[in-house]
């Protein structure tokens, strides 16, 4: 028969998944030979089995009766003796920590018959009663769903008859009384009486504990924290031992670091007189746990010495909850601690100096998602009014501005603007450009807002859907309170709060330190950060490329470590003034007039591809041809019909309207991002590309008369077929040999559409490189449109679990990453020297970087803010692949 149930003495930390954090840590202490009370672990495949099939099996049920007998002979106490009862703790324990997101039962056992013996062996009636209490409002909470509020009620109502303030100045004739009015409200809830059978206890406690799995706030918790739904948890059955028998007991917590800075020392808090619960429930004031050392010397020497050996023994700071019972220490938990971002990076150094780890191992315990919380700028609310809204936050940080509704009044500000919006779109990009924050009311976290804003490091409140947005009027509505153009409001993209007025900005000193502003050693933060990157540039494999389409970001890119521009888009160079000669070229009647608009666009264009390759001097830049549907440098169609419609309703000409709105309606597409775009634009509309390239040598060429080392590549979007890329690199051939002095230019290819990942082998031979544009590829092998979809059913989606996370926030590895699998392994086979990388959105997610190591990719790019995390990530993906451990330090 399989194994259900291990003694505390037969399990230890390494069977974490078996028998849950909880219990491998407790198995581990008791292994150490540390006070730890007697008790036993139910494991997690008991728990997938009773989730599947709820109830307890027989065999199941008679190991836990044997494993009670043994823990019974260990106490010299019996559960449910008369005269001196074993009381029980039943707790969850999964193998991730979930803190409060499932049950727990104490004070297990007490009856109205054990009550009394409880009374006698401890010599304290108001303990007993009291502990009575206790447990009938948690079994009746835990095991039979009642609220929390059913005996508040009552207990009230004993606090106000007795004259006193708190349950625990109650006597025990007032404690019995209301142990009885407990028992009343159980029955009248529940429909039976509350059960005098300890075993029965036992039983439903621990078939409540393994329900609470799937409670709504665990569902909600192992989502936001990426805990996988099908692990289980383990049930912890574990012997009482009482912090509240009377002034020389007590309970708290104690932590080997500081949690929040990561300082060496002792903190935590200790609450005498109380058990655990009170100390997490916070219903009575701790205090610092230095005063454990005035209140009973001998037992804070013993837990510091305990505290050291436990931090020595998992090399890492360690989160620690015990017992006092009447002068005795008892240890009920251990587990490596949570902490901040901030202390991560802190105690992770620290353990290096301390020779308790190598780099290695600090870099593995650090991650993207740490850093990214160290780089955003945050509010002082510590006078911050009520918010006026909360939304999705969709891009950490803060900013404050004032209200403008359109992007062409955002980019025309002088000062801190909030673009407001119902939601954005391409042609707002240069207001998100110079907005300090965007909030819309539509959208989620990868809508095109927080995408775009994430990729510019710009923070972002999205789907605050108690604002109605006119921007008509120049104006919005929050609960009757009406905000317009030109008043301040301030955004916090890491709480996704609204709120009115400025409020001060607390600057973050990682991002100064990346922007050269602060020395490596300006501050321990900004010192441990400092040197696990250098070790992450070190050993990473992975190359770190930029998205960017300016010289600023251009420059901003090489400050944070940038080895490249992996995506330079060239369509975002044409927009502003420039988009009427676009437009002039969209509506060109014929070869002179289309001749005449390319001629005006070059020499803007070579000049933007000037400057970002001298700010990138010596490195590569990849380049992307225009890719997206020429339309979207045209008005919106609604727009132009309804001033021609209005110009021809007074009897006036439409003149060019008309025209422009001939061509917007023969360039509509249903569906653009399938449509007209990409290498198909270059083979359609001629010129185009040729006036990229032409564009690009030029200024590669002037770059070199200038002393510089321009490394340019050239890559073709949207390929579907050799055929397509043979006759655009033909044609980009055939410019390159008219510019002299240019430099060595590769030409490859953007694999964006699941056509071309399985047929990458025949594409590869006339392509130099590749990069995968993960976004289009996720939208096209899923069949989604992200600005449709992630407003309407992802959140559904999400809720139901069909996905983990959104597909366009983190790489679907078993269905996109495949595609991308298949395509660099044939690609490779095809061409060896082939160069492989990804520009998406996903060069910048921590969890998709590990991905694209193990798949081979030689390179990443993402926008120049998420570079510092890339970079950590590619570091952190190399140490976890190879396991071993380094030496220095």
């Amino acid at each position: 028969m399989t194994k259900r149930v291990y003694d505390f003495a037969e399990g230890n930390r390494n069977l974490a998944d078996l028998l849950g954090g909880k219990g491998a840590n407790l198995a581990e202490m008791t292994r150490l030979g540390l006070p730890v009370p007697p008790g036993f672990t139910i494991t997690t495949e008991a728990c997938r089995e009773y989730l599947a099939n709820p109830r307890l099996s027989a065999p199941l049920v008679a190991e836990i009766t044997g494993h009670l007998r043994r823990m019974e002979a260990a106490m010299g106490r019996r559960l449910g003796d008369p005269d001196d009862p074993l009381l029980l703790s039943v707790r969850s324990g999964a193998r991730f920590s979930m803190p409060g997101m499932m049950e727990t039962v104490l004070d297990l056992g007490l009856t109205d018959v054990t009550v009394a013996g409880l009374a006698r062996h401890t010599g304290d009636e108001r303990f007993a009663w009291d502990s009575y209490r206790r447990l009938i409002q948690m079994f009746g909470r835990t095991v039979c769903g009642m609220p929390a509020s059913a005996f508040d009620e009552a207990l009230d109502a004993e606090l106000h008859l007795a004259g006193v303030a708190s349950e625990t100045q109650l006597s025990p004739a007032e404690l019995r009384t209301l142990v009885e009015a407990y028992k009343k409200i159980f029955s009248e809830y529940t429909g039976e009486e509350f059960p005098q059978d300890p075993m029965a206890q036992l039983l439903r406690a621990i078939q409540a504990v393994f329900s609470s799995w799937n409670t709504e706030r665990a569902v909600i918790y192992r989502r936001q924290e990426r805990i996988p739904a099908d692990l289980g948890t383990a049930v912890n059955v574990q012997a009482m031992v009482f912090g509240n028998l009377g002034p020389d007991s007590g309970t708290g917590v104690a932590f080997t670091r500081d949690p929040a800075t990561g300082a060496r020392g002792v903190y935590g808090d200790y609450l005498a007189n109380a058990q655990g619960e009170d100390v997490v429930a916070g219903v009575r004031n701790t205090v610092p746990l230095q005063r454990l050392a005035e209140l009973q010397p001998d037992c804070f020497a013993q837990l510091t010495d305990i505290m050291s050996r436990l931090e020595h023994h998992y090399r890492d700071l360690c989160d620690i909850e015990f017992t006092i019972e009447r002068g005795t220490l008892w240890m009920l938990q251990t587990r490596v601690g949570k902490r901040t971002a901030e202390a991560a990076f802190v105690i992770a150094t620290q353990l290096v100096d301390e020779w308790t780890i190598d780099l290695d191992e600090a870099l593995r315990r650090v991650s993207g998602a740490q850093l990214d919380q160290l780089m955003f700028p945050r509010f002082d609310v510590s006078g911050a009014p009520a918010p006026l809204a909360v939304g999705v936050a969709a891009s950490p940080g803060a900013a404050t501005g004032k209200v403008v509704f359109t992007a062409e009044a955002a980019a025309a500000a002088t000062e801190p603007v909030i673009l407001v919006r119902r939601e954005t779109n391409p042609d707002d990009l240069p207001g998100m450009i110079a907005a300090a924050g965007i909030l819309t009311s539509r959208g989620g976290k990868t809508s095109h807002a927080a995408v775009v804003a994430r990729g510019m490091g710009k923070t972002c409140v999205c789907g605050v859907e108690a604002i109605d947005v006119d921007p008509a009027g120049g104006r919005f509505t929050v609960g009757g309170r009406v905000v317009r153009q030109g008043d301040t409001i301030s955004i916090d993209g890491t709480t996704g709060r609204v709120y009115s007025g400025a409020l001060p900005v607390l600057a973050s000193p990682v991002v100064r330190y990346f922007e050269g502003e602060l020395a490596p050693d300006a501050e321990p933060l900004v010192a441990a950060v400092h040197r696990i990157m250098a070790h992450a540039d070190a050993v990473r494999r992975l190359g770190v490329h930029a998205n960017a389409d300016a010289p600023a970001d251009a420059a901003r890119a090489r400050r944070f470590g940038a080895g490249g521009i992996g995506l330079c888009r060239t369509e975002h160079m044409f927009l502003g003034e420039r988009r009427a000669l676009v437009e002039r070229l969209i509506l060109a009647g014929d070869d002179d007039a289309r001749t005449a608009a390319l001629a005006e666009l070059l020499p803007l264009q070579r000049q933007d591809f000037l400057e970002i390759l001298t700010a990138m001097d010596g490195l590569p830049v990849t380049v992307r041809l225009l890719d997206p549907p020429l339309h979207e440098f045209l008005p919106a169609l609604d727009e132009v019909a309804a001033r021609v419609a209005r110009a021809r309703a007074l009897g006036e000409d439409p003149g060019h309207d008309a025209v422009l709105l001939a061509a917007v309606r023969r360039m509509h597409e249903q569906n653009p991002m399938l449509g007209l775009r990409g290498v198909r634009l270059g083979l359609v509309v001629p010129g185009l590309y040729a006036m990229q390239v032409r564009a690009l040598a030029e200024a590669a060429a002037e770059r070199v008369h200038a002393g510089g080392h321009p490394r340019p590549e050239i890559m073709v979007p949207l390929v579907d077929t050799v055929q397509e890329l043979e006759i655009a690199r033909q044609e980009i051939a055939d410019v390159l040999a008219t510019v002299a002095d240019v430099p060595d230019i590769p030409i490859g290819t953007m694999i964006e559409t699941p056509r071309a990942a399985v047929t990458a082998g025949e594409i590869a031979g006339a392509a130099r490189f590749f990069s995968f544009g993960t976004n289009d590829l996720t939208q096209m092998t899923w069949g989604f449109s992200r600005d449709d979809v992630e407003g309407s059913f992802f959140p559904r989606y999400l809720d139901l679990g069909v996905f983990e996370v959104s597909p366009f926030e983190s790489l679907d590895a078993s269905g996109v990453g495949r595609l991308v699998r298949i395509a660099t392994a044939e690609g490779r086979a095809a061409r060896p020297d082939l160069t492989v990388g990804v520009c998406g959105e996903h060069g910048g997610d921590p969890r998709s970087v590990g991905f694209f190591h193990e798949a081979g990719l030689d390179y990443v790019s993402c926008s120049p803010y998420r570079l510092p995390v890339a970079r950590l990530e590619a570091g952190r993906a190399a140490v976890l692949t190879t396991g071993g451990g380094s030496d220095t330090r």
